[in-house]
């Protein structure tokens, strides 16, 4: 069975222990890396994975009452010493003596019949009292070698049936769900680790910022001495310088608080510092409306959803109408033996049989059933509603999540290469100004273009994933492999 992807970006990328990669409290952190630790490790991922074995002992539950169930009843020793309240022929009262000695055993084996909803049972039972030392009186076996016993009831819902039909989509729902968390849980991930990516670019652009404002400024008092610049130019350049130490104490603040945020949501030490990289740009293919919307409905937990609900909501009218009247037949058939010695109990055995037709039927209940009925009637018509109003807006989301997605593409480019040109029109304009060709107004503008640039082409890299992965954790499937998302149970509940 295929097992769900854990890399990211790109997901052929293979790493070591993620453990032993720091330096000291320096952690060089990939995006691969981080979204392998969150689905290990982040709280998130263990509140999946707890749903998800909740969900695979409940079907495995039911699987079991589908399965012959084998008991064995003791009763091991009944001792009584005492006395009893005994009425005579003649209506008086008297106590008497009772001094036993009891043992009881019964092994049985019961199966559920799914197509209608009886009980049928297989069993075997010994019974032996000793009196102990009562006069006149003896011990006694009574057996029953062999017993067959039928339970049916007779109209009402078959609820073994209707679990039997809930069971496997239930079931299938709580796997599909799984697998979108641990997608959902990459989303979060590479949220947070956009966001230390673009405070950490944001830091070292006010580091730069910085650098360059102080010897900009310490140029132009050389210039101003040579009267080559203003007054007002120098004093100009001297608040940018102050403003440019104002910015980078901000953004120590922004880093530390995303830093934070990554590393409470991967479990790791509050003492490692992290340094995220700049992942590669990696083109995902262009996406089709219908065939994304056709493996949605296919593969995600929504489209099992609604079809468990609305299969719950046609129990429950069938469960109303079949308590307006409740009939129940009980048989069994059998021998029993009964002797003073073991041995004999087993002979000479005699008929055991019971035949019982239980039959309740509501006379006048003042329209207490048929209300029920009416009520879940109505929470079904409710449901199919609701369930109708959901596809559609799933249909509408997914639509416009593809058109964001496609767009996105070329948007991601067009930021990628402004982010090259306000970089080369920064330099050359640091370069023009040292020369004296431009005032401080046009290198300022560069500036604030390189670092606007930036900010948006990592804004817009950190929406191309979101994105990407918003599709793969609704259609469940891996666009980069031409696979589907899938989750092999065993080794997870064996963790």
């Amino acid at each position: 069975m295929k097992r769900i992807s854990l890399l990211l970006l790109p997901l052929s990328l293979l790493f070591g222990d993620l453990s032993a990669q720091s330096e000291g409290s320096l952690r060089h952190l990939s995006l691969a890396e981080a979204v392998a630790l969150a689905r290990e490790q982040s709280v998130d991922a263990s509140v999946a994975l707890g749903e998800l074995r909740s969900a695979y002992w409940a079907y495995r539950s039911h699987r079991a009452d589908l399965l012959p169930e084998m008991t064995l009843e003791m009763t091991a020793p009944d001792l009584q010493r005492g006395f009893n309240l005994y009425q005579n022929a003649d209506g008086s009262y008297q106590f008497v003596r009772n001094n036993s000695l009891r043992t009881a055993a019964q092994l049985s084996i019961e199966q559920n019949v799914r197509l209608t909803g009886g009980r049928l049972s297989l069993s075997s039972s010994l019974q032996y009292i000793d009196p102990l030392s009562t006069p006149g009186a003896r011990r006694n076996y009574m057996s029953i070698p062999i017993g067959i016993t039928y339970a049916q009831p007779l109209f009402g819902v078959n609820h073994l049936k209707w679990q039997s039909r809930i069971a496997p989509i239930r079931y299938e729902e709580a796997k599909a769900a799984f697998i979108e968390r641990s997608e959902r849980i990459t989303l979060r991930t590479i949220s947070l680790y956009f966001d230390l990516l673009l405070s950490r670019e944001n830091h070292k652009i006010a580091e730069q910022n910085k650098t360059n404002a102080e010897r900009i400024y310490e140029i132009a008092q050389a210039r101003r001495k040579m009267g080559q610049i203003s007054e007002n130019e120098l004093l100009q350049l001297k608040l940018s310088a102050l403003k440019a130490a104002s910015a980078l104490t901000h953004q120590q603040s922004q880093l530390r608080g995303a830093m934070f945020r990554l590393r409470s949501f991967l479990g790791l030490s509050s003492e490692i510092d992290l340094e995220p990289e700049t992942p590669q740009l990696v083109t995902y293919p262009t996406m089709l409306y219908q065939e994304v919307l056709d493996r949605a409905m296919k593969h995600g937990s929504f489209a099992r959803n609604l079809r468990r609900r609305q299969i719950e909501a046609d129990y429950e009218v069938a469960r109303a109408r079949g308590d307006r009247r409740q009939i129940n037949i009980y048989a069994s058939i059998g021998y029993t033996g009964r002797a003073q010695e073991l041995g004999a109990a087993y002979r000479n055995l005699a008929d055991n049989q019971i035949v019982q037709i239980g039959l309740k039927i509501p006379l006048v209940d003042w329209g207490k059933r048929k209300g029920r009925v009416k009520v879940a009637e109505s929470h079904r018509a409710v449901v199919e509603a609701q369930t109708r109003k959901e596809e559609m807006d799933f249909s509408q989301d997914i639509y416009l999540l593809v058109e964001q997605y496609n767009n996105q593409a070329e948007q991601l480019n067009i930021a990628r290469e402004a982010d090259l040109i306000a970089r080369k029109r920064y330099d050359t304009s640091v370069e023009s100004f040292l020369l004296g060709k431009i005032n401080t107004l046009d290198l300022s503008d560069a500036q604030l273009s390189k670092d606007n640039a930036r900010a948006k082409y990592l804004s817009e890299m950190h929406l191309y994933w979101h994105y990407y992965y918003q599709i793969r954790s609704l259609t469940l499937y891996d666009y980069e492999r031409g696979e589907g998302l899938e989750v092999d149970l065993e080794p997870l509940m064996r963790r």
